[in-house]
């Protein structure tokens, strides 16, 4: 199994341009959320749990147990993210059809169609998923990494990504061409 470093600077690699990066900081959170709310039907109810258990819960838990392997800390703060996402995916499933499956669908396309526009507008290269079906579980933890990293988080984890795949920025040349310059 690859580090967290591996991890991390494989799916920067795809992600160097700060818009780009934003994009993906709405849309990936949307992209999880919409999970939560479509695996969160059926649900059911066991004595032994004092929450209804659904599909999301199988999902969520192999991917929290991924990144405490990865990374204890790290692991723990996605963890409570991924536990927020399930209890709002978990209240919009007990809502009407309509309102649950407008809400899933809504997010995961939106989701998508953010990121897929960050991509194409603003990176010019395809997903890292689509070398590596694994990126769809970095993907989550790239965006709380880069958050942390605007507040300083870890210095010497940044240093080493960017070692690898540079800074981030905002390639001017490409700026240009899409403000027709």
């Amino acid at each position: 199994m690859r580090t967290l470093t591996q991890q991390l600077t494989q799916y920067a690699a795809y992600h160097r341009d700060r818009r780009n990066i934003a994009t993906h900081c709405v849309g990936i959170p949307m992209i999880v959320l919409a999970v939560a709310v479509l695996s969160g039907r059926p649900a059911w109810l066991f004595a032994a749990f004092p929450v209804p258990l659904s599909p999301v819960w199988g999902l969520f838990v192999v991917a929290a147990l991924y990144y405490l392997v990865l990374d204890v800390p790290l692991g723990l703060m996605m963890a409570v993210f991924l536990a927020l996402c399930l209890a709002c995916g978990q209240w919009l499933a007990e809502q009407s059809t309509l309102t649950w499956l407008a809400a899933g669908v809504g997010l995961f396309v939106g989701g998508w169609v953010i990121q897929f526009v960050g991509h194409m507008a603003y990176e010019h290269r395809k997903p890292a998923f689509v070398d590596d079906l694994v990126g769809l579980l970095i993907g989550p933890l790239f965006v709380l990494v880069e958050a942390l990293f605007a507040f300083g988080w870890r210095p010497a984890l940044r240093e080493a990504i960017e070692a690898q795949v540079g800074p981030t920025r905002i390639n001017p040349e490409r700026a240009a061409a899409h403000h027709g310059r």
